[in-house]
């Protein structure tokens, strides 16, 4: 067995699930956290991440990254780090696989409408409404909503980025049933989830952006860090294709990545001096972190994806047919329940916010072309962009 560190969340240590179960062996020697990671990838809203935007809107090539994709591949750089650390290497793969989950379709853009559209009864937030989906929305349960995670998963979720001073709705439901400390740091494993996915999409997205051709080679390479890496394979490589040179970049610079936030995180943790994952939660600062000189690099290679492929005039133009289709259906479900399926209507609440919140649940959980396609069915034709 593999020893962990004294920081590391113990599973035989969990403050517990909100719903009290039964020790049944006969679904394997599993721990808590095990279970967690488990109870996600067998949940409906899970597979539905494959058809749901990560980058590119609905895209028509099949190698491009999906919600499912990505979130697969931040669980495998979260392992690593968690793994490398001593942390509980379970939970960082969980909280990394459903770390996406509340996502609506259309990715951002898709948020960016359900806010607006629901204002007036507490707005929208994909991070809250992934508390939402894992403690109400999915049912495979036959005595409690929700997937019963433990505490440790839960808060991890709720605060990956740092404390919540001002919780959304869905999120302060969600407190109110279960604290979940939020004024507070997350544990370690949390830290590594939240880092691990910045580290996946700052990468795959420069391969997703150039795959696309949205993305410029030498434009990418003015950005320092990508070019100190684009020359370092070049030397070690001079005959091979652009193609395999840019996949053996982005191989390095995640590594690179990595083994700087394993080196800071812990001069971190030995400067702060905690012993324990009560004292990591209290230690009023993050731990788990870039280095000062790649947290600067990092923010400038965002700075330019944001620039030059997430706003980049193709991608505005998908997102403004997603806000449209997103707008749309929130309208038309508002104004004829009876468009939605009859286990949604039957169960649609009489009175605000409860209307409008029940709407929000439908929508958010559908994917990119399940949208689409009910927008056609139930409000009218639209221009879709090539590739949409």
């Amino acid at each position: 067995m593999r020893l962990l560190s004294p920081l590391a969340c113990d599973p035989a240590r969990s403050r517990g699930r909100l719903h009290g179960e039964a020790s049944n062996a006969l679904r394997g020697p599993r721990d808590a956290f095990q279970r967690d990671r488990d109870r996600i990838i067998h949940s409906i809203a899970f597979r539905r991440l494959r058809h749901k935007t990560q980058v590119f809107i609905s895209p028509d090539g099949d190698h491009f990254r999906v919600r499912l994709t990505h979130s697969l591949e931040v669980a495998q750089i979260g392992r690593a780090i968690a793994r490398t650390l001593g942390l509980n290497e379970d939970l960082t793969e969980a909280l990394c696989l459903a770390h996406d989950i509340g996502h609506p379709p259309f990715g951002h853009a898709g948020e960016d409408a359900l806010q607006a559209a629901m204002a007036d009864v507490g707005g929208f937030d994909h991070n809250a409404n992934t508390l939402r989906v894992l403690t109400l929305l999915e049912r495979p349960y036959p005595r409690w909503d929700g997937l019963n995670l433990t505490w440790e998963m839960l808060e991890g979720l709720a605060k990956h980025n740092g404390p919540v001073a001002a919780p959304p709705w869905a999120l302060a439901e969600t407190d109110a049933a279960f604290p979940l400390e939020l004024s507070s740091w997350p544990s370690l494993e949390a830290q590594v989830a939240a880092v691990a996915d910045d580290i996946a999409y700052d990468n795959h997205d420069i391969d997703d952006g150039l795959r696309a051709g949205l993305l410029d080679r030498d434009a990418i390479l003015t950005v320092p860090l990508v070019a100190r890496g684009w020359k370092a394979a070049a030397a070690r490589y001079p005959d091979i294709d652009e193609g395999r040179l840019l996949s053996e970049v982005i191989r390095s610079q995640i590594g690179l990545m990595v083994n700087d936030l394993i080196v800071e995180t812990r001069r971190r943790l030995r400067d702060s001096g905690v012993g324990a994952p009560d004292e990591v939660r209290a230690a009023g600062r993050a731990l788990v972190g870039f280095s000062r000189g790649m947290q600067t690099e990092e923010r400038e290679l965002k700075r330019f994806m944001y620039a030059n492929l997430y706003h980049h005039e193709r991608q505005l133009e998908a997102a403004a047919v997603a806000r449209t289709i997103i707008g749309g259906l929130f309208a038309a479900y508002r104004d004829d329940p009876g468009l939605m399926p009859a286990y949604w209507r039957d169960a649609l609440p009489a009175d605000e916010p409860g209307r409008s919140r029940h709407i929000g649940d439908f929508i958010a959980g559908m994917t990119d072309r399940y949208a689409t396609t009910r927008y056609l069915e139930h409000v009218g034709t639209i221009d879709l962009p090539e590739g949409f």
